[in-house]
């Protein structure tokens, strides 16, 4: 089996200092940047330093994802997949890489561990004025094996293209090369396994093979830019045998879950790109939470499987509390009968959508897997966990459904011969807003809008706005005239998780879902 040693967020966290690139790993010790170290050792160097946010939600279980999703039909890697992990053609990596994405698909994911250097990253330029990346190991039985070191960042390098080379001693090869483009989102390069129960630090040297782009190299790497948004992270893969220490395992079916529902969403809805703020959901009246846990009522339940408000999925703190997050539902047996047949029929109705909208290419893949992972057992009474995953699915894909059904009622309407939008009458018009980053999906919300004309006839009108159109027509011009507005709203569900368990919020007149005179 293949397991996966994930530390805290805190160990996350990457700072830059006196580029020199410093890379404790350990159990989640933290590395203590200690000035007096990089002063000995490269006691010219220039400082630039900057601090980096926790990781983003899912970003180790993305990286799994990315190995799983990049081996073709034909069992190779494909062209995509090279270009996002910096892999140039015939290179050693290559094969190390496809081989990670065999075990990693082999295993359904449970076949890497993963240790997360602590600290941060540093670098130097020698005398010579080459980039080096220095990285000190603390001891650790996985060391003993041949590690993969990936350098992941926050979002592909979009726009730039360079060949890299990386040199040291602790690589194998010694020399390995690395071609970056716009696709690229991860480096990863390939270790020579510790001899001996020492600590180790190794020493890379980067170079480009055009020296005007150094700048830009060392810009990628550590962000001595001012102002550069480039954030990497570093981390060791390792490929175990079955038995091996499973004290520090790969996260739960729930964070498995929730990471491959977070991607299925960005797939099949839409994004928002324009530069509007997001919407802090905070900001919003929400009724008093209630808890999803095993003490939630029948009624409750039964009432959000039936609700046709759309569900958000939200968390609060450190991602990754999903390690540790055990959430469990008791259904009846009536209503989890209920659940699964709804369930498979909302499963067959969104492969059709995915096949007639031309979605995601993965999207397909992405709903299988989901399925998969909240499976109810075939021979045995379904488990609280595999009920919890179940119903939270059948909600975002409720969610999905409806959005789509909106889409398809407003083409419908749009081409219709009666459309209100011919004649810019009073009509119902699709609104996306962008929703805070902290959000697992979806990242946006349809809100809906009002738009168009409350000229006679009006649309969906009352007597108020009957006279007052009359008033105004009578060369009463001082009073307002009536406007298309929303008259009957749906309400946002909001589930959250956060480390004291799963809540569930109702923020009211959320969704506009009729337009009207007033």
């Amino acid at each position: 089996m293949l397991f996966v040693d994930i530390f805290s967020c805190g160990a996350l966290m990457l700072c830059c200092a006196r580029l020199c690139a410093a890379l404790q790993v350990s159990h989640g010790q933290q590395l203590i940047d200690d000035p007096a170290v990089t002063e000995h050792t490269h006691p010219s160097a220039s400082t630039v330093s900057h601090h980096a946010p926790h990781s983003a939600p899912c970003f180790v279980d993305d990286i799994f994802a990315a190995l799983r999703e990049g081996v073709g039909s034909d069992g190779e890697l494909t062209n995509r997949s090279l270009a996002q992990f910096g892999i140039c053609t015939e290179s050693d990596s290559s094969s190390v890489l496809l081989q990670l994405a065999n075990e990693t698909n082999k295993n359904q994911g449970n076949g890497l561990k993963v240790l997360h250097p602590g600290g941060g990253i540093r670098g130097v330029k020698d005398e010579t004025g080459t980039l080096v990346l220095t990285f000190d190991l603390s001891l650790s039985p996985l060391l003993k094996v041949n590690p993969v070191l990936l350098l992941a960042f926050e979002s592909p390098l979009t726009g730039r293209n360079l060949d890299i080379t990386f040199t040291s001693q602790s690589l194998h090869p010694s020399t390995q090369s690395v071609c970056i483009s716009g696709e690229t989102q991860y480096i990863a390069l390939t270790g020579k396994a510790t001899q001996g129960n020492v600590q180790q630090t190794w020493m890379i040297s980067v170079e480009t093979k055009t020296p005007d782009m150094n700048q830009i190299l060392k810009d990628i790497l550590i962000g001595g830019k001012p102002g550069s948004n480039t954030i990497v992270t570093p981390l060791l893969l390792f490929s175990v045998e079955r038995g091996s220490d499973t004290r520090h395992t790969h996260a739960s079916s729930h964070t498995s879950f929730f990471c491959e529902l977070k991607r299925f969403l960005g797939d099949v809805l839409p994004q928002d790109h324009s530069a509007s703020p997001p919407l802090q959901l905070d900001s919003l009246q929400s009724l008093p939470p209630l808890m999803l846990d095993l003490s939630s009522s029948e009624t409750l339940l039964a009432g959000l499987i039936n609700s046709s408000s759309p569900t958000i999925f939200s968390f609060t703190g450190c991602f990754s509390m999903f390690q540790t997050h055990d959430g469990e539902l008791a259904l009846s047996p009536a209503l989890l009968e209920e659940v699964k047949r709804r369930l498979e029929q909302t499963v067959v109705q969104l492969m059709e959508v995915i096949m007639e909208e031309e979605v995601g290419h993965r999207a397909a893949e992405r709903l299988g897997r989901l399925r998969d992972l909240s499976a109810f057992p075939k021979t045995e009474p379904a488990a609280g966990g595999s009920q919890y995953r179940a119903f939270l699915l059948l909600k975002a894909l409720q969610t999905v459904a409806g959005a789509y059904e909106v889409q398809r009622g407003l083409r419908a309407t749009r081409a219709g011969p009666n459309n209100p939008a011919r004649g810019n009458l009073c009509g119902l018009r699709s609104l996306t807003v962008s929703l805070e980053k902290r959000v697992v999906g979806p990242n946006t919300a349809n809100i809906n809008n009002c738009h168009g004309s409350c000229a006679f006839p009006m649309v969906n009108t009352n007597n108020h706005a009957v006279l007052l159109s009359f008033h105004i027509e009578s060369e009463n011009a001082d009073e307002r005239a009536p406007c298309c507005v929303p008259v009957a709203y749906d309400a946002l569900e909001v589930v959250d998780l956060n480390e004291h368990g799963t809540y569930l919020s109702i923020k009211p007149d959320m969704v506009a879902k009729e337009c009207g005179c007033r």
